[in-house]
């Protein structure tokens, strides 16, 4: 019982290290970004998409290392689902409604789709080589550049005047979310240890939540600020970190290793929940509705994964 109660104390503090350092960290982030003159979409997708991905990555790098190279695999595909449905599904509803300025049918959503699709198919053997690796991690600076390239003049604000103090706050601000998230996970999947929740159940669900922490205080947090570009862009560029980022530099650590629930159930469900988020984006605007419907098939999932 006092163990129980040490970890759930544990879980509380790191909460809220990880709300106010990604209150922080959006803040300062937009303004480096607009200071350069990237407009907010852009910085959703890259900035602060690749701040919120830190704790998957450190779990991912930390798990290959340890010799849990299953853990990666759950929490990226259970971090890309909880992205989409709980991650949007809650800022859409918070929101009330976002409106999309960007055409994402241009290039971000093809990007994600195919991250979502390439990722099935160098799965369907049941192994992940270093080959395979590299080009996760040569894709994912293609992305990053073309995102760059693709920039919308016509998006981008008045620019301030670049200061380091922001850059310091980054820094520190992005520290705070990958160490609150990593506390929170730790917390969280002591508790369900306890409880004797299997590890790949935890992976995908626990462990999966916990790493997607950053991103739905961060998105929620700029929508509250009015930054809906900034929301949708952390979701869309967040799952192509995960996918891409946490899977091929964790790959060059170490053998990689998915278990045929994840490669047979976990990854086509993670493909069908991308195309969805797609059709919703196609419109260029998501109701509090099509919201309401993520966060559902969000329930739909857990219940799936925990019966």
């Amino acid at each position: 019982m006092e163990e129980l109660i040490w970890y759930f104390g544990m879980f509380v503090v790191a909460l809220v290290v990880l709300l106010k350092s990604s209150d922080f960290f959006v803040d300062a982030a937009e303004r480096i970004g607009l200071s350069f003159g990237i407009s907010p979409f852009i910085i959703g997708v890259t900035i602060v998409a690749f701040g919120t991905s830190l704790p998957e990555l450190a779990t991912g790098i930390v798990s290959t290392l340890s010799g849990n190279s299953e853990i990666v695999g759950g929490t990226v595909i259970g971090s890309n689902i909880t992205n989409i449905l709980l991650v949007l599904g809650v800022t859409v509803f918070y929101a009330g409604r976002i409106e999309i300025s960007r055409n994402l049918m241009n290039l971000d959503m093809p990007i994600l789709l195919i991250s979502a699709v390439f990722l099935y198919l160098t799965l369907k053997d049941g192994e992940f080589s270093m080959f395979e690796g590299i080009l996760f991690c040569i894709a994912l600076v293609v992305f990053i550049l073309s995102s760059l390239n693709k920039e919308d003049e016509d998006d981008v604000a008045d620019r301030p005047k670049f200061v380091w103090k922001d850059l310091f706050i980054v820094i520190i601000a992005g520290a705070g979310v990958s160490l609150g998230a990593t506390f929170v996970v730790k917390a969280i999947e002591n508790i369900s240890t306890i409880g004797g929740v299997p590890k790949e159940i935890i992976s995908l669900t626990v462990v999966a939540l916990g790493t997607s922490l950053p991103e739905v205080v961060v998105s929620v947090a700029a929508a509250r600020k009015g930054k809906q570009a900034i929301a949708v862009g952390n979701v869309l560029g967040s799952n192509i970190f995960n996918t891409y980022a946490v899977i091929g530099i964790s790959r060059l650590f170490g053998e990689l290793k998915f278990s045929q629930d994840i490669i047979s159930n976990s990854i086509p469900f993670m493909v069908v929940v991308t195309f969805i988020f797609a059709l919703v984006s196609y419109s260029k605007k998501i109701s509090r509705a099509e919201g309401a419907m993520l966060l559902i098939l969000y329930g739909f999932y857990m219940y799936l994964v925990t019966k």
